[in-house]
């Protein structure tokens, strides 16, 4: 542990010389440190699974047959620092990222292996390592209003977005561009060679999907936009290319109409359609699944009503442990997008700063899939039962549940306490499982 921490230190200590050194050529590089910020989050991170038909992926070091009980209690620090640009029409600047996952606690054995559980890193013997870092950063330019960024970076929109449900983020290598000229409309664009999974230091890992595992791709480019027409509407229009696997494209919308000062209909539709690419190195297909959403919020109440449904032979898949899945029924576990799935779902949210209590949200959700159908599934996607038929009519629901309370002032402003509870119950092609999480956070800005 002490050489990995070491290296933590090392790196943090090149942030702050770093900031030294600008901060005395501050006369000559005047923006780049007015506009710069560091950061330190240190989150605190709880897991379990139960996967109740012991159908689980745990490995257990040889101690005996596994359960399919995962269990792992871990801290991170995650550190930013964030440059603002030189002077000039041309500004340069720099981002960079130092960050660190310490185990606390596996239990015996239970620390999820090489599964979708993924808090901490885990070696061939299938122990979790005691810790370990993620290191990188990036130069950016700045023309007007446009930035390009070259190095590790975190896109974020609809088609490729860097994961942030674990531990430690996820992130990619490569290079993007973003530009604000027009007023509403934000553009991205991007083409990235690497990630780096939420449990990896590598950051030049080979591309892997959720569903159908790692493929050789050697890149993936992105583009795209978000057009906030007014104040109650926003369309956004991106795709991508995963080369050699996928031409993937979004559309979506998000509608708010107020009625009155405390009751506004909520609305917003969600679109993607993927087709092989290439060397179809999943397979051919020609998916496309939508989702469609319709609430009411009144004060500090918020109902709303979602349906989902993939008109496709296979899975929709997207980059593992991603955000790049917006779709109203993905949720904490399951995304209800297996092939031909229909699913609705209902979900409540309370903000508790509407009786007095700001700070303290809760919100839970049902979801329910029907007539998932693997008939015409590709070798990558398909899924059989004991006899090696395709899997039809499947089934399965999932109810969340969860609480945070954020604190609003002091000397603990903005320390986070969430609780997130997962039940889901399926048919043959998914696990039973109970999941428990329990994230602290506690974000501190020192510039």
């Amino acid at each position: 542990m002490s050489r990995t921490l070491s290296l933590y230190l090392a790196a943090m200590s090149a942030l702050s010389a770093s900031y030294v050194v600008s901060a005395q050529a501050e006369e000559q590089a005047e923006g780049f440190i007015e506009g710069s910020s560091l950061t330190v989050l240190n989150r605190n991170f709880y897991y379990n699974r139960d996967n109740r038909d012991g159908a689980g992926a745990t490995y257990n070091s040889g101690k005996g047959d596994t359960n399919g009980y995962s269990e792992t209690w871990a801290h991170a620090i995650i550190t930013h620092f964030n440059s603002g640009f030189t002077q000039g029409t041309v500004g340069f600047g720099v981002d960079a990222f130092a960050m660190i996952g310490l185990k606390l606690d596996t239990g015996d054995g239970r620390n999820g292996g090489r599964s979708s559980f993924d808090v901490l890193p885990v070696d061939h013997d299938g122990e979790a390592r005691d810790e370990y870092t993620k290191i990188g950063g990036a130069a950016k330019v700045r023309l007007l209003d446009t930035v390009v960024k070259v190095g590790d970076v975190f896109p974020a929109n609809p088609v490729v977005a860097a994961g942030d449900s674990r531990l430690l983020p996820e992130s990619f290598r490569g290079v993007t561009a973003e530009n604000t000229s027009i007023e509403g409309l934000t553009l991205q664009g991007g083409r990235l060679h690497s990630m780096s999974q939420p449990v990896s230091s590598d950051m030049r890992e080979n591309f892997a999907t959720f569903y159908a595992g790692a493929v050789n791709s050697p890149w993936i480019a992105y583009g795209g936009g978000d057009y906030e027409i007014n104040d109650r509407v926003t369309v956004s229009l991106f795709s991508s290319r995963l080369k050699d696997v996928w031409n993937q494209y979004y559309a979506g919308t998000s509608l708010t109409y107020p009625l009155s000062d405390d009751l506004a209909l909520i609305g917003g539709f969600n679109y993607y359609k993927a087709v092989d690419e290439g060397k179809q190195l999943l397979g051919e297909f020609n998916n496309s699944i939508w989702s469609g959403k319709i609430g009411v919020s009144y004060g500090g109440h918020t109902l709303a009503l979602s349906h989902q449904q993939n008109n496709g032979d296979d899975d929709f898949d997207y980059l593992r442990q991603s955000d790049s899945i917006f779709l109203d029924n993905s949720i904490q576990y399951s995304d209800f997008n297996s092939p031909k799935e229909r699913s609705w779902m209902l979900r409540y949210d309370l903000n508790m700063a509407a009786y007095g209590i700001p700070g303290l949200s809760f919100m839970t959700r049902y979801a329910k899939g029907t007539d998932a159908d693997y008939s015409n599934a590709n070798q990558f996607y398909m899924r059989t039962d004991d006899n090696g038929n395709p899997l039809t009519d499947q089934k399965r629901w999932e109810r969340d549940i969860e609480a945070k309370y954020v604190v609003q002032t002091g000397p603990a402003k903005d320390l986070s306490f969430r609780v997130r509870q997962a039940n889901t119950r399926a048919t043959a092609f998914e696990s039973d499982l109970d999941e428990v999480r329990l994230i602290v956070e506690y974000p501190l800005s020192i510039l």
